[in-house]
């Protein structure tokens, strides 16, 4: 679907951002891009959306060149979901902000209304339809943030930190809602910290460091090796750091986070009664 090949970029004050980047993204994938501030997400996603243009490279979507794309023409294919979802609210009410992005790509009366529905509805805003989006919690607004993208039908959708800002249970909430849209077929980018999150749901990772690609593969892969991704700026999820120190008690390492408290608790209780 999306393919980036030594793509090289640089900004007026040739700050290198991205340097000989390659990938390749299929249809239905969820992909994490991780690494600490300044190691080059942001940039490398702003490049999948025409946002910044390659300054050497290529980038193709579906086949076609995206250098002749405008960011508008990309939101057809791409949503963008913005770490503070205040900066692309602007409505007086939710169901107007969700009805922006179809409305400036020339949807139909009959299909805009309709498209909005749906996004409503996805995301569970439909309560909400005639609230005004500023009032909202941090939660809500970045769920009317994506479903404004997904009102505009796109096959990709990427968000930056996402759960930045929210506690436990409206982060968990909206992983299960990008889970959830992956599975009917949506392509998710998640630009992220969260490495337990990650984990979860990410079936694949890519880690961006001093603008360079510094791995691209398995979430399993990347911590079942123990590799020492604290030189990223990373660290591993608890669940596989306890996994890990529970091998030298002869339990089967496992990231299921069920299986380790009952794994923990057997382990106490045998350690009371011995």
């Amino acid at each position: 679907m999306l393919n980036l090949e030594n793509i090289c970029f640089k900004y007026s004050n040739q700050t290198v951002a991205a340097q000989d980047i390659s990938l390749t993204i299929a249809a239905g994938e969820f992909v994490a891009i991780a690494g600490r501030n300044g190691s080059g997400k942001t940039t490398l996603t702003k490049l999948i959306m025409s946002l910044l243009k390659p300054t050497s490279g290529s980038i193709t979507f579906r086949g076609e060149n995206t250098k002749k794309f405008s960011p508008a023409d990309m939101a057809r294919y791409v949503g963008y979901v913005f770490q503070n979802p205040d900066r692309q609210i602007f409505r007086d009410t939710v169901a107007l902000e969700v009805a922006y992005g179809p409305e400036q790509l020339g949807f139909s009366p009959a299909k805009l209304t309709l498209a909005v529905e749906k996004a409503l509805q996805v995301t569970g805003l439909e309560a909400v339809a005639g609230a005004y989006p500023r009032a909202l919690s941090k939660g809500q607004k970045q769920k009317v943030a994506i479903a404004s993208a997904l009102a505009m039908e796109p096959e990709i959708l990427i968000l930056d930190e996402p759960t930045s800002g929210q506690d436990s249970q409206s982060g968990s909430g909206l992983m299960e809602l990008l889970a959830g849209l992956n599975a009917g077929g949506c392509t998710v980018l998640l630009v992220t910290h969260n490495m337990e999150l990650l984990a979860k749901y990410a079936s694949r990772t890519i880690i961006m460091d001093q603008g360079t690609k510094a791995y691209d593969g398995s979430t399993r892969e990347l911590f079942s090796q123990a590799r020492d991704i604290a030189k990223w700026g990373l660290r591993e999820p608890a669940t596989t750091a306890i996994s890990r120190a529970l091998t030298e008690y002869g339990i089967q390492v496992t990231e299921d986070p069920r299986y380790l408290a009952k794994c923990l608790v057997d382990l106490i209780g045998g350690a009371r009664h011995a």
